[in-house]
């Protein structure tokens, strides 16, 4: 074996542990572990799409309550019958 090819070595084991490849492998022999963090990372990630959505849902109805108080025309009759149906099943 040669300095040159030594040196290959040397930069491939250097990159494999600045991969963290042995962590990653560990991670993904060990199953059970995996679903598990894959379970709380998908209920983290819903709780995040519901928590999003109320909040843009709840800035969407405020600005079309504030559209509905200015009386614009055409869209103003329209939004405050949507609002009133809304009302009405809450």
């Amino acid at each position: 074996m040669t300095g040159r090819d030594r040196e290959r070595i040397d930069r491939l084991i250097a990159t494999l542990e600045r991969m963290r490849l042995d962590e990653y492998v560990e991670y993904v022999s060990n199953r059970r572990r995996m679903i598990g963090r894959s379970i709380l990372y998908g209920a983290c990630r819903g709780l995040g799409f519901t928590l999003g959505f109320s909040v843009l849902g709840a800035l969407l109805a405020a600005l079309l309550r504030a559209v509905v108080t200015e009386n614009i025309p055409l869209i103003g009759g329209f939004l405050a019958e949507v609002i009133r149906a809304i009302e009405a099943r809450m």
